[in-house]
């Protein structure tokens, strides 16, 4: 049984006033003209798992204008465990709380109860933009496999800022490296493991007969085994930057094209999009192996620069895999291969805020 969105309440979030939608597990297509709201729905659900959802905002900015009156989602999800809630919200100026099931838990708890990928337009510039997005983008697919990734990534992060506070107030004293150094060491060690293990199940569902192409995806990392004596010897090297210059925090994601061996960063815009595509499906047929319950997919505006048949294709996989995929797009042409197997909701704009209903046509 997959996990899916049962019912979905946006209130004050972005465009949304008060928004109440029902789903039935099957795809979701959602069309309408550009700032009617398509994007704002898949940004609120991706507020149900760890972290600052898939624009990566701040709690202030996703409150509907100008009334900035705060804003709350609130999710009944059905799982093979039985039907969990779970509420996020914040308050002007305050951070994002969350509830389970009536009970304060803290943002790493979604990852546990609601696994979930996504893809949006600004992605289609991964292999051309900075190492920190590729980061990004394998730590996202790392948690899917692992949920304690995020934490020991958090770890991390903490022990690196404090030995940058020290490296740039130019303190010597090695006690407070060495404490910090094997701190970081130990994350260090598990992050790296752990990005390596979801590479390789994604390896592992590679389809050479997909219309998308695959690539080869590995790690650039060049942390050495013993972090934490590495980091001893850079001190002077560190200090004299300001800032840890060895670590996982330096490593990236590298991306070839198995047919052809090109770097991903040389192919052509359509050819880094299906790149894309491949590793979002791979990544969710892992995950079903894995689990047996494939994971909730977000795709915005995915079908805008595909043909027909790889459209088809694409949803052939979806509904496939059984998961519940929520897609936007401008017209509902874009998802007249999905025919009778999806769920479709028409948006529009009136005098700035959203209106959805559902489209029977």
């Amino acid at each position: 049984m997959p996990v899916f969105v049962a019912h979905l309440t946006l209130s004050h979030f972005r465009s949304h006033q008060r928004t109440r939608l029902e789903f039935d597990g099957r795809p979701v297509a959602l069309h309408g003209p550009n700032g009617s709201g398509k994007t704002n729905i898949l940004e609120a659900i991706s507020l149900f798992s760890p972290g600052r959802g898939l624009r990566r905002a701040t709690p202030d900015d996703m409150s509907r204008r100008p009334q900035s009156l705060g804003w709350k989602l609130r999710a009944e999800i059905t799982t093979p465990n039985g039907n969990r809630l779970a509420e996020t919200w914040a308050e002007p100026g305050q951070s994002r709380q969350v509830r389970i099931d009536e009970k304060s838990a803290p943002q790493l708890a979604l990852g546990a109860l609601v696994p979930m990928l996504w893809l949006t337009p600004a992605m289609d510039r991964l292999w051309l933009e900075g190492a920190e997005g590729r980061r990004r983008f394998l730590d996202r697919t790392t948690l899917s496999f692992a949920p304690d990734h995020a934490a020991q990534v958090l770890a991390y992060d903490k022990a690196m800022r404090e030995r940058n506070r020290l490296l740039r107030d130019g303190v010597r004293d090695s006690r407070w490296f060495s404490a910090l150094e094997a701190q970081m060491s130990d994350a260090g060690a598990a992050i790296t493991a752990n990005r390596r293990a979801a590479l390789a199940e994604l390896r592992a569902q590679a389809d050479p007969d997909s219309p998308f192409p695959m690539a080869e995806m590995t790690l650039d990392c060049t942390a050495p085994d013993d972090l934490a004596s590495a980091l001893a010897d850079s001190r002077a090297r560190d200090m004299a930057a300001g800032r840890s210059l060895i670590g996982p925090h330096r490593a990236d994601l590298r991306a070839i094209w198995t047919a052809k061996g090109m770097e991903a960063a040389q192919c052509s815009t359509g050819e880094q999009k299906a790149f894309l595509i491949s590793a979002i499906l791979a990544n969710a047929r892992a995950l079903r192996a894995k689990t047996g319950t494939p994971p909730i997919l977000l795709l915005d505006e995915v079908a805008a620069h595909l043909d027909a048949a790889r459209r088809a294709a694409l949803y052939d996989a979806v509904c496939a895999m059984g998961a519940q995929c929520f897609m936007t797009g401008t017209g509902p042409d874009l998802f007249a291969e999905l025919a009778g197997r999806a769920q479709h909701f028409a948006l529009s704009d009136r005098e700035g805020v959203s209106h959805v209903e559902k489209d029977t046509s």
